[in-house]
């Protein structure tokens, strides 16, 4: 596996371990749907998170919730109606970004709710 691909798990467990913490029951990791993927699906209480990661090394400058563009959100609001019909689910549905920036050996992680609207 390409280092790159390892970075992004890795991040993505990340992720995990943050909304677990944070109260988050993980519903499925790397949902796919026609050419869509959902990194996580986690929910807390009534409301489906659907959370894109985005993970970086410090070195990287650009804004990392900046870096999803209008098809990819195109893309997860169809899987996320897709997963929520499958599943025969009565939530609220949110889009998330969770960006993981590994600084040396530390990793900074924010959580962006709602983070369609800031677009």
């Amino acid at each position: 596996m390409a280092k790159h691909n390892e970075f992004g798990k890795l991040g993505e467990q990340k992720a995990v371990d943050f909304l677990k913490k944070g109260g988050y029951e993980i519903r499925y990791r790397n949902y796919r749907y026609l050419k869509a993927e959902i990194d996580i699906i986690a929910q807390k209480d009534d409301t489906l998170a659907i959370i894109e990661v985005k993970s970086r090394q410090s070195s990287f400058f650009e804004d990392l919730a900046d870096t999803v563009n209008t098809k990819k959100i195109k893309l997860l609001v169809s899987a996320a109606d897709q997963f929520v019909v499958e599943n025969n689910l009565d939530v609220e549905v949110r889009f998330d970004i969770i960006t993981i920036i590994k600084k040396g050996k530390h990793f900074e992680v924010e959580h962006l709710k709602d983070a369609f609207y800031h677009f």
